[in-house]
């Protein structure tokens, strides 16, 4: 039988009636991009309404799709944006998508994997890379500054490359560290606990524009996973990766100009003469000079950055990549402050075997080179008399003008001039850093659901440089000048292999997440000793040793279940078991367990119903968690070393011999150790428009590190660190988001968070008394080892520890009058009390940004309230002696003289402790989205940005947000001296993309 012949009289009529549908199909074609930045949108689903039929956007946003006959709409759908219908008008469709305020399927970092937001149960915040601060950058942690309830984040001034002090809930020490831990792709790396010599902060080392997205975690549910380093909290950073498509091509390039945002209010040249000669000394009015010079415009200046970046990314035969390369030439408001920076970095991500095996690299590198501006100018600008001029007119001492005595020696009591401090000293230095992963994930062909992870990451830096000070300098005059080498290696290895296994049961609708694993973390640095030299390189002190090589070694095993039921209960529970070298071995090993359910309560039947609820979640956690960062890595080992100062020789006969000394130890030192529970609601109103969450927690810190006294000849000294008691921070954190105008043309989002915190020492093992030196920190200027803060039961760390000072009727502070508070007739030490605290009760944060059309104007404000700072500045020259003192010289007093007026210092008064609470503007920035130029090849974006717009404060020092420092074991907080300004910075910028 002929089939053709058979099916001929069938198929022609359904070739006729298709045909000219087919006619009626069309190809279109377009474009779809983010409505804020108008970056292009990869992977967005488009599907024809009311088919099946669709496709999906390339990495540089474009599509192509043919339209069946008689469709006239397209869905548009997105992670993380708002689904959009859009006509088919023409055979071109170009869309701006909109994103969406909480993105409840999105999926977030949580360590050793991933996991949807939606079934968070610890309390963890992500910050991508659309809503980082704005401007000029140098370091990872001012991206995220006001932007994550319960952290603070300190700036540590306005020297080039220096990063920021970072407090997530308070801190859980004391004495040791109190910063976070840091994790980039899967690798811990050095922070400012394990400095790095030749910068001012290793993180500046990282390019912030590389980082695509950090995440916060919290509360001990989600840190515990980290075990002994995560009592502080995690900062996970994720940098960014290629991506499938044609190659992408970034480029982006801003100039900042900064200056000194206020000075130090101290007398003028007309003040001090009128000061000096109102006295009728003539043994100081001869020595008043004729000028006016403001010393601190003298050593402070206008200062230029710029800060260049670019990027490829795309895909070679489906293997994406990125590589990028960045430059920041930066200048310090401190005259000879300077700062290089030139990083790289390279992401590839192949895969195998049909995708079963993933693989991660991920190559980061930055050279760092740094001329530091003498710090020492800073204070001595506050005090150099105004009268004098920078040059002398003559050649000693380099021609600046020093204080000298009638046969030209130098006045050793007088300040140095500033000038001559800042030029007379070159301090240089240069880091190499590399740090990177290779990870390896196989999910099995015969278990597709068991994953094997494989991490290998590095951290390796070499640091060097020098300082060198001439001999007719006369900050090192009697010494013959000074030259100072110094050399620094720093070698971390990661080693971490974990299987995980998650399987839908959809039976009995559940799944389950269970992750074990293995870490091994090895952290080496290498010091360099180099004899101390004097100008000419004459040996003044030689060294014993070559060269230092501490080492300490982390091994752990952790384990973590997710069970989840219905998509709506979760129950997460993780353990971990950290073993340091830092510890003896009856002490070496901890063991940090944490546990945590979740109730996404809009899940439930009763409340679906609601149709302005969209999101209801209710949290609760409680874990363990340690901290072994800022302790030695020999402590528990009784050691000696050879002593290497020339003055410890001891004879026999006619040979010399370097003694031996020993160092101090302690052989039961343990962990400190975090409990932490955490309740916290998510919620989410009128289709997510306005979302948010609630946290209460609360920590207590058991064995906290600290210095104690030992009895006479029981040890090496008399000071060493030991276990000293516990404390315990309680707090309640707020945030909210809402897209409050969302239309095509016009928009507005707002964000504010707000968080209280109270941290509490709730036992000491040793004495409270004031007596007890290990309980007293916050060392000052002025005086010989004083100190004006102290650790004590039933009160905040660091609280200050002063007189109560007696008022006039006017007001005034009467000099020398402090309050009997114990009422036993004299002031004494015995008077002395616990005032006010530097840490904030309450931490805000507020951000806006408002787009209209093209335009987008967004601001970042940040808030304390409740904390105090000692103005140490006023305390120590806000006094009328400085000025024509008992030494010869003429110098220079904070105004705070002439409202006080004291005439001696009166250091431990509390009218020096201050209230520092404020609010500062930020950022503020303004960008405008050109579009597509050069024939529609390259995408722009123009921006202006001014950072550190204004503070409202009633503290009468330059700064309220004084820096915390983190070297450990002298810790001390609020103490307000010496400070870098922080600038205010305006930059311009642009941003190309070709694709």
């Amino acid at each position: 039988m002929n089939f053709k012949r058979l099916l001929l009289p069938l198929v022609l009529p359904l070739l006729c009636l298709a045909l000219p549908a087919l006619a009626q199909d069309k190809v279109v074609t377009g474009k779809i991009t983010d409505s804020k930045d108008g970056s292009p949108l990869a992977d967005v689903s488009i599907l024809v309404k009311g088919s099946t039929i669709g496709t999906r956007t390339k990495a540089d946003g474009t599509f192509t799709l043919r339209i069946p006959a008689g469709k006239d709409s397209l869905e548009l759908t997105s992670l993380n944006y708002a689904t959009q219908v859009v006509a088919i008008e023409g055979t071109t469709i170009n869309v701006r998508l909109e994103a969406t305020n909480a993105a409840l399927g999105e999926v977030v970092v949580i360590g050793y994997g991933t996991a949807k937001k939606k079934e968070l149960t610890g309390s963890v915040v992500s910050v991508g890379s659309k809503d980082f601060q704005k401007g000029t950058i140098t370091s990872p942690d001012q991206l995220i500054a006001g932007k994550v309830p319960g952290v603070s984040i300190t700036p540590a001034g306005g020297q080039p490359g220096s990063g920021s002090t970072i407090r997530i809930r308070g801190g859980a020490s004391i004495s040791g560290s109190n910063d976070p831990l840091y994790v980039i792709d899967g690798v811990p790396v050095a922070n400012s606990v394990q400095s790095i010599s030749g910068v001012s902060n290793p993180m500046a080392l990282i390019n912030p524009n590389d980082i695509e997205n950090i995440t916060v975690l919290k509360d001990a549910a989600s840190t515990a996973i980290y075990g002994s380093r995560a009592s502080n909290g995690v900062i996970l950073i994720t940098t960014k990766k290629g991506k499938s498509g044609k190659p992408v091509l970034n480029f982006s390039t801003n100039v900042s100009s900064s200056k000194a945002a206020r000075y130090v209010d101290v007398l003028s040249a007309a003040q001090v003469r009128s000061y000096v000669q109102a006295q009728g000394d003539t043994t100081y009015t001869k020595l008043l000079g004729s000028a006016n010079t403001n010393w601190q415009k003298e050593i402070f200046r206008t200062a230029v950055a710029n800060d260049n970046n670019l990027s490829v990314s795309g895909a070679i035969k489906k293997v994406p990549y990125r590589v990028s390369v960045g430059f920041l030439n930066q200048d310090g408001i401190l005259k000879n402050d300077h700062l290089d920076r030139y990083s790289a970095a390279i992401n590839v991500s192949p895969k195998f075997f049909d995708d079963h095996l993933k693989v991660d690299i991920n190559l980061k590198g930055t050279i760092a080179k740094s001329r530091f501006g003498n710090q020492d100018a800073i204070s001595s600008a506050l005090t150099f008399d105004p009268t004098q001029t920078v040059y002398s007119g003559k050649s000693a001492y380099g021609g600046y003008f020093e204080w000298v005595d009638a046969n030209g020696a130098l006045n050793t009591n007088a300040p140095k001039n500033p000038v001559g401090l800042l030029n007379q000293k070159e301090d240089r230095g240069q880091v190499n850093r590399s740090f990177g992963n290779i990870q390896f994930d196989y999910k099995l062909h015969f278990l597709p659901e068991l994953r094997a992870n494989l991490n290998l990451g590095y951290d390796i830096a070499k640091g060097d440089g020098y300082t060198f000070i001439p001999q007719e300098a006369a900050s090192n005059y009697s010494t013959g000048g000074s030259h100072t080498i110094y050399k620094q290696k720093v070698n971390n290895r990661v080693g971490e292999f974990f299987l995980n296994y998650n399987k839908d049961l959809k039976q009995i609708k559940s799944n389950i997440n269970v992750t074990a694993g293995y870490g091994y973390y090895d952290n080496l640095t290498t010091t360099y000793n180099y004899p101390t030299l004097n100008a000419r390189d004459s040996v003044l002190k030689a060294v014993t040793y070559a060269y230092d090589k501490p080492r300490n070694t982390l091994i752990s095993y952790y384990a973590r279940l997710i069970y989840t039921f219905d998509s709506k209960y979760i129950l997460s529970a993780s353990y971990r078991t950290d073993g340091s070298s830092k510890f003896a071995p009856d002490y070496r090993w901890g063991k940090f367990p944490s546990v945590g359910v979740t109730w996404r309560a809009s899940q439930e039947n009763f409340l679906k119903g609601i149709d302005w609820l969209s999101d209801l979640k209710v949290r609760g956690t409680y874990g363990v968690t340690g901290n072994q960062d800022g302790i030695g890595n020999y402590g528990y080992i009784g050691s000696y070393s050879y002593s290497a100062n020339n003055t410890a020789l001891y004879q026999f006969g006619n040979t010399f011999y370097y003694t031996t000394y020993g160092a101090a130890y302690i052989t039961n030192l343990r962990w400190e150790e975090t409990r932490s529970a955490n309740i916290g609601l998510d919620f989410g109103f009128f289709k997510n428009r306005i979302t948010g969450s609630i946290d209460y927690y609360e920590k207590k810190t058991k064995d906290l590190l600290g210095p104690i006294t030992l009895p006479v000849g029981s040890n090496f000294t008399n000071i060493v660190t030991a276990n000293v008691g516990n404390m315990s921070n309680k707090g309640v954190e707020l945030a909210i988001n809402a897209s409050i105008i969302n239309h095509k043309d016009f928009s507005w989002n707002a964000g504010f968070n707000i968080a209280y915190n109270k941290n509490t020492i709730t036992s000491l093992t040793q004495s409270t008394d004031s007596s007890f030196a290990g309980n007293t920190t916050g060392g000052i200027t002025g005086g010989t080892g004083n100190t004006i803060q102290i650790h004590s039961v039933g009160y905040s760390p660091n609280a200050f520890y002063v007189y109560k000072q007696v008022y006039d009727k006017n007001g005034k502070p009467i000099e020398g009058v402090y309050a009997d508070l114990n009422g036993d007739h004299k002031v004494d030490d015995n008077d002395l009390y616990r005032y006010k605290s530097p840490f904030p009760k309450f931490i805000l944060g507020f951000t806006t940004d408002v787009t209209y059309k093209k335009w987008t104007l967004a601001t970042v404000l940040r808030g304390n309230i409740g904390n105090y700072v000692y103005n140490n500045v006023a305390a120590n020259i806000g006094i009328t002696s400085v000025i024509n003192n008992t030494n010869k010289y003429i110098s220079n007093a904070a105004s705070d003289a002439f409202k006080t007026g004291f005439q001696y210092n009166q250091f431990f008064s509390d009218y020096y402790v201050q209230n520092a609470s404020f609010l500062r503007m930020d950022n503020l920035s303004l960008s405008y989205n050109v579009g597509r130029v050069l024939n529609n090849k390259v995408g722009m974006t123009v921006m202006a940005n001014c950072q550190n717009v204004f503070v409202i404060t009633k503290y009468k020092g330059v700064d309220p947000e004084v820096g915390y420092l983190g070297t450990y074991p002298s810790v001390y907080t609020g103490v307000d001296y010496k400070i870098y300004p922080r600038p205010r910075t305006y930059t311009l910028g642009v941003n190309l993309t070709f694709n």
